[in-house]
């Protein structure tokens, strides 16, 4: 009855071995599953931070050039202004050299009449 018993006992051993191993792959595969899972969750989580991350440096980059193209243009109408100022000061100064020059040739057209003429110089006779 021994060899019976130790039979009886080997076997429901082997059952316990053999039921122990299904719960460790069931456990295993649970945790693969988990594991699986938790990875997906946090991969959707990092790629949403990073296209909210793209997206706030795309505003940045809109807004900073935005800010760049008023400041060129700004600058661009100080330029045309004061270019436009250079311009009329040189057309004031123009024209009033202009009227002195009028002014001057008219004080001399006034004053020929009343002022004589100079004699032309006789040349020197040579002997």
């Amino acid at each position: 009855m021994s060899d019976e018993t130790e039979t009886d006992l080997d076997e429901a051993e082997d059952i316990r071995d053999a039921e122990a191993e299904a719960k460790t792959r069931a456990d295993n595969r649970a945790e693969r599953a988990e594991r699986a899972e938790r990875m997906a969750r946090e991969g959707a989580q990092a790629m949403a931070e990073h296209h909210a991350s793209i997206k706030a440096i795309d505003e940045r980059t809109l807004k900073l050039r935005s800010l760049r193209l008023a400041k060129e243009a700004a600058e661009a109408e100080v330029k045309a202004a004061e270019a436009q100022t250079k311009a009329a000061d040189a057309q004031a100064k123009a024209d009033e050299k202009a009227a002195k020059a009028a002014a001057k040739i008219a004080a001399k057209s006034a004053g020929k009449g009343t002022a004589k003429k100079a004699a032309p110089k006789k040349a020197a006779a040579k002997d």
